[in-house]
């Protein structure tokens, strides 16, 4: 309001009991009350928080959301034109299409392990401007301080709004159609799933010829790029589970991927 924004405040009263929903702005169910706010008053953005407001979630006119990969591909467009060869971080659950964006508009993209705090300290170590997660942590070393703040972050990207003019909506139709599924998440006991995730990865290695993979990054589990797309595989770092993630340039070849990686995955968890 300061900023001479006109702007609607949803259930801005703390309340540890959350009595309106779950505080996590990535999952569609708690977003309903935003998107109904956004459509009913003819706003140009809706922008929720978590609990302790250091993760994004970000809602458009037409009541789609932008993700994490897509708001962290702007925000690093808008620093690389002031700073050309800026080094960005993005982490392995990340679309193909923030890198090579990145790579295009002259930046140094860097994808690295997923956690908030291995991010920030990888964003140190590489002098990086700029970094984030699909979780909605945003960390901005451009004109700050290096960590995830998502008050910070909402307000760059309304400067960005307001001095470029830029109709987000357009600027992501305009990005290359690509097809993800959310995480998956796959129930594996705690001592058996970094043995499971290296049984998978020795498996892919071996296998690249069988699946047509191109390249296999293993910063973090095991990710796997084909023609047509890419999967991942890694141990969560908070739960006796494995991450999955997948990509592509088609729905059915989506399905194939992730459906190829399940059944290995599920037979390697039983025979581990």
């Amino acid at each position: 309001k300061e900023l001479d924004f006109d702007v609607i405040g949803l259930f801005i009263e703390p309340d540890g009991t959350f009595p309106n929903h779950h505080p996590d702005p990535t999952v569609e169910e708690n977003l309903k009350e935003l998107k109904k706010t956004l459509k009913d008053n003819s706003f140009d953005i809706g922008i929720g928080f978590d609990g302790d407001a250091d993760r994004i979630g970000v809602i458009l006119k037409n009541e789609e959301t932008m993700y994490g990969d897509q708001l962290l591909l702007l925000f690093a467009q808008h620093i690389l034109k002031e700073h050309k060869g800026a080094t960005i971080i993005g982490e392995v659950k990340c679309s193909q299409v923030l890198y090579d964006k990145i790579e295009q508009a002259g930046g140094k993209a860097i994808m690295w392990k997923a956690g908030h705090s291995l991010i920030k300290a990888k964003m140190k170590e590489e002098k990086a401007l700029l970094g984030g997660e699909m979780s909605g942590h945003i960390f901005f070393a451009d004109r700050y301080f290096g960590y995830d703040d998502a008050i910070y972050v909402s307000l760059r990207l309304l400067e960005i709004l307001a001095k470029e003019r830029i109709d987000l909506q357009k600027w992501k139709n305009d990005l290359p159609k690509t097809f993800n599924t959310p995480e998956i998440r796959i129930d594996c006991p705690e001592e058996k799933k970094v043995l499971v995730t290296k049984e998978i990865e020795d498996y892919y290695i071996k296998n690249k010829e069988k699946y047509a993979i191109t390249n296999i990054i293993t910063i973090d589990g095991i990710r796997f790029n084909t023609k047509d797309g890419w999967g991942l595989v890694r141990s969560s770092n908070t739960q006796p589970a494995l991450v999955l993630r997948f990509e592509a340039n088609s729905p059915e070849n989506l399905e194939k991927l992730k459906n190829d990686t399940l059944d290995i995955v599920k037979r390697t968890i039983d025979s581990v």
